[in-house]
């Protein structure tokens, strides 16, 4: 999936950060803790909130 406007921003370290946007049209969790994750999950304790 080719990221679109609107999907990711750069932070001040240079690092590419995917919004909600991205990942609810990605359609899954990762699982890798994102910043903006819709789903809920918390990676130190390997659960989903929601």
């Amino acid at each position: 999936m080719k990221p679109e406007e609107g999907d990711y921003y750069t932070n001040e370290q240079g690092y590419r950060v995917f919004t909600e946007q991205y990942h609810l049209k990605r359609g899954y969790c990762c699982k890798n803790g994102c910043k903006y994750c819709p789903y809920g999950y918390d990676k130190k304790t390997d659960t989903f909130k929601k």
